[in-house]
């Protein structure tokens, strides 16, 4: 019997799976909360400032800056470009 994923690459497998999609919003959430820690680094912010500046709680910045949870809104994520001083930019590719 052949192995119907030699030749093909690991999007196509995870497309196959139906895994893909869950899987791309991982990547994308972890490289939004890294760039969120990376700025209140450079900032010296801290969590609390942070909300308090997002006019939202902390257990709700926690979950914006768990790369392992995927849920998060348009809505939080311009609150916090705004809160940095940034512009929220989303592009379909």
């Amino acid at each position: 019997m052949k192995n119907k994923h030699i030749g093909s690459d690991f999007d196509d497998f995870l497309r196959e799976e139906e895994l893909l999609a869950e899987a791309e919003a991982v990547a994308v959430k972890r490289v939004i909360a890294y760039q969120i820690q990376k700025e209140m680094a450079e900032r010296q912010i801290s969590k609390s400032v942070l909300a308090r500046m997002m006019h939202t709680s902390r257990p709700s910045l926690d979950r914006l800056l768990d790369p392992e949870n995927p849920s998060v809104t348009l809505l939080t994520l311009e609150s916090v470009a705004i809160a940095l001083g940034k512009r929220l930019k989303v592009q379909l590719s």
